[in-house]
């Protein structure tokens, strides 16, 4: 980069600094302390990365490459957005507000061309490793071919490599042979609360370069650099080498004179070095001594140049200051601090930016016609917007799986996967599988063995070449279509919103299918969530769940997941009971991945299903007897839209059990338990809480805006209940995920489930010790009901305390 164009980027460095700041500044939305200052609009971490930002995005970056921003940095990607073009002033004036601009870079929620989502911190950076893994997945299948292989990027706090998942996900990176990842460290030295601790970047060093990582310090810019050159220069840079994070940080804060006397004190009277401080003003030694690699055009440019050169990952760990450029640098309260009115004035004049022209893109700057074409010819934004969009992958009509008298879904699963990979179609391609550690014990062995494990080179299975009999064939290539992952769920989960990402990141649809324990879930919610919340498509089966796994007790029974797939936005969870339903549901899903239309209700369900989303399978390991029936058009649009009269009530009911998933022999036998006593007992089978409890919610509030005629799934499915009767509700899992069903039409209802710990033992015993076997289900319906005993209760089984 020559000197012209070194002038524009400092420049375009100066006006993105304004304009991030000027942003925060003018927000109304950033809260009051109780002094009433606004605080809270991390100005400071923001203005740190401007120049590192600045340099990628109007310098090094291509339309190929990906950035996950550092949360605290999105006012600057903001301000980078708005010169290129893709933001609006109203959002940028709206910052923080409803619909403005995100306090934190939002792929959903932001109107500019954001790649990652980030916000949870540790999550985008791990976002990038994946997507890195996934185009290599692409291309080794020919996939994705028109776009050249980009450099995926994170910009990551130095407190930020505190976050756990990061390095899980950099053992994983190691495993599978990570390429073109760049990890950007802004090594400004300070936390939310403090200064962080000294000697952290030789741990950095050390640990990036033991995964394999590249490793370059970008330390001094070309001032301190050229000082060091200088007679005296030696001893001020073993006295910067050694300078103490909280020290550096307040002689930062402080300025020149504080610089210089501290020097003075702790070198002494030197000759050269008293000579090279003294011949420079206090401003000009202040200029100096803040001259961080991380700050420093030239530096940058050259060190981003050199890691182009080739497809290693690298870490750069930059050094900054925080608040760079701002009063508030270096000042170890400056995270949540804010500039007042006159320090706001003071940069405005400082920046030569006019009163009442704060937003106007080069607003006090010269060679505007330049600088506008320099940023118009950018590289990054040649091709403007980069959201890409993939043709529909075609579903079969049916997913054939083979039916036994008695299984599992966890079973059906498998069988259903295994017929899938016998197909050698498109849509069998655009699968991927993934699962940490628990392939064979999800029942994902079958389809593994015929599809094979992704490596970028190949590596045959051991035991088959040394001929030892095995159940499972382990060959690694490019051809592979499962990517096995280590024991840790934010790995699957940040992989599964890469996987799921595809289509839009890269151009080319995947349909991901990953799995996992159910109750491990929560280990990996916060990456579910970020992946939901960046709308990636993907199907995760999870399984054993509930105390149904009895013999392992509580430490792998679940009992809030279900709860969790109500509550959580963008995925649809399902519960079947029996393998046909779990078939019409994959079919259905698979579909339901790549839709991406209308956001508006179906005002025949009331669900967003136009729109897509991702899916949630809860199954289960207990072996029950199929039903042998047909699953015509109806029944089908019925599980898939939550639940289906498996016994119909009649006009006197007086009692309807209400089931999902395994217990459903519990409750078909407690119906028959009832029938003698209890008239006209109905069987709803209940295939999603979550999409039943979605529908009536947007049916109510439809109807509230006045749509009278919006009328949900559910609430259609218990028209025909009498208002008298009862509803016993029974879930393997928290008892709450049926028990609003009575609200929906003022049924009376008790709600049975798993409100603690399980314990191991048999299933038997599991379900009569919480309620939830057919003895269980009799007893709530006697006790609630009213009417005679119902004689086939049996007042020895009681659930013991």
């Amino acid at each position: 980069m020559d000197t012209q164009q070194l002038k524009l980027l400092a420049a375009l460095e100066k006006k993105v600094l304004w304009l991030s700041t000027w942003m925060i500044h003018n927000a109304n939305h950033i809260r009051p302390n109780e002094d009433g200052l606004k605080v809270g609009g991390h100005q400071s971490s923001s203005a740190s990365l401007a120049t590192i930002m600045t340099v990628l995005y109007f310098a090094v970056l291509r339309p190929q490459d990906r950035v996950a921003v550092k949360p605290h940095a999105s006012p600057v990607f903001h301000a980078i957005q708005y010169l290129f073009g893709n933001q609006s002033r109203e959002k940028l004036e709206n910052f923080r507000g409803y619909k403005g601009a995100q306090s934190y870079p939002s792929r959903t929620k932001d109107a500019d061309d954001v790649d990652f989502s980030t916000g949870s911190v540790g999550l985008g950076v791990a976002q990038t490793l994946f997507a890195s893994i996934v185009q290599d997945y692409l291309h080794a299948k020919g996939l994705g071919a028109q776009l050249p292989v980009g450099k995926m990027v994170a910009l990551i706090g130095d407190a930020e490599m505190d976050e756990g998942n990061i390095f899980e996900a950099l053992l994983e990176g190691w495993k599978h042979g990570l390429r073109n990842t760049w990890w950007i460290v802004d090594y400004n030295r300070q936390s939310l609360d403090a200064v962080v601790r000294e000697g952290l970047w030789e741990r950095f060093e050390s640990l990036f370069r033991n995964f394999g990582w590249d490793v370059v310090l970008v330390k001094y810019g070309h001032l301190l650099e050229a000082a060091f050159s200088e007679a005296g220069g030696a001893t001020l840079k073993q006295w910067l080498d050694h300078c103490p994070n909280q020290l550096y940080s307040a002689l930062t804060y402080q300025g020149g004179a504080a610089w210089r006397k501290r020097l003075l004190d702790d070198i002494g009277d030197q000759g050269a070095v008293s000579k090279l401080i003294e011949s420079r003003s206090d401003e000009e030694l202040a200029r100096l001594m803040t001259n961080l690699g991380g700050h420093d055009l030239p530096t940058l440019v050259e060190a981003f140049a050199n890691a182009r050169t080739h497809d290693r990952p690298v870490c750069f760990i930059a050094y900054t200051v925080k608040g760079f450029g701002l009063p508030l640098a270096g000042h170890k309260d400056n995270h949540a601090g804010l500039m007042t009115k006159a320090q706001i004035d003071e940069l405005r004049a400082a920046h030569g930016v006019r009163a009442g022209r704060e937003w106007e893109p080069y607003e006090g700057l010269s060679q505007v016609s330049d600088i506008s074409d320099f940023v118009r010819n950018a590289p990054f934004n040649a091709k403007g917007r980069r959201r890409y969009t993939s043709v529909h992958i075609d579903v079969p009509a049916v997913l054939n799986v083979p039916l036994q008298p008695q299984m599992s879904t966890q079973q059906g699963f498998g069988l259903l996967m295994h017929e899938i990979s016998k197909r050698e179609d498109e849509f069998a391609r655009r699968i991927v599988t993934t699962s940490p550690d628990v392939t064979v014990s999800t029942n994902l062995g079958a389809w593994v063995n015929r599809r094979g494990l992704f490596a970028r080179n190949e590596m045959a299975d051991l035991f088959r070449k040394e001929r030892i009999p095995s159940t499972f064939n382990w060959d690694f290539s490019p051809k592979g279509q499962h990517i096995e992952l280590g024991i840790a769920e934010m790995n699957l989960f940040i992989l599964l919103s890469a996987l799921g990402l595809s289509h839009s990141v890269f151009g080319e649809r995947l349909l991901p299918v990953g799995t996992l324990y159910d109750p491990f879930i929560e280990r990996g919610l916060d990456a579910l969530n970020y992946a939901c919340y960046q709308d990636a498509r993907f199907i995760v089966a999870a399984t054993p769940s509930g105390v149904t796994l009895a013999p392992e007790g509580g430490a792998h029974q679940s009992i809030a997941t279900p709860l969790i797939g109500m509550a959580q936005d963008g995925l649809a969870t399902f519960e079947p009971a029996f393998v046909d339903e779990l078939a019409t549901i994959m079919r259905f899903s698979f579909d339901y991945v790549q839709r991406s239309g209308d956001a508006e209700p179906d005002e025949t369900t009331w669900l967003r299903d136009a729109v897509g989303g991702s899916v949630y399978c809860r199954l289960s390991t207990r072996s029950i007897e199929q039903p042998s029936r047909e699953i015509g058009p109806e029944l089908s649009r019925h599980i898939v839209n939550g639940g289906y009269w498996m016994r119909e009530p009649g006009p006197n009911s007086e009692v309807v059990v209400i089931y999902t998933g395994a217990v459903a022999p519990e409750a078909i036998e407690a119906v028959g338990l009832m029938g003698e006593d209890r008239r006209d007992v109905g069987l709803l089978a209940v295939t999603s809480a979550d999409r039943l409890n979605a529908g009536w919610t947007a049916a109510l509030l439809a109807r509230e805006r006045g749509v009278i005629h919006a009328r949900s799934h559910v609430e259609r499915l218990l028209d025909q209940v009498p208002t008298n009767c009862t509803l016993i509700t029974v879930v393997d899992g928290h008892p709450v995920t049926l028990a609003w069903m009575g609200s929906v039409a003022g049924h009376r209802v008790r709600p049975l489930g798993v409100e603690h710990f399980g314990q191991t033992g048999t299933i038997a015993h599991l379900y009569r010790h919480y309620g939830i076997d057919a003895q269980g289900i009799a007893r709530a319906a006697e006790a609630i009901s009213g009417g005679r005993p119902i004689r086939h209760v049996r007042v020895d089984c009681f659930p013991p305390a």
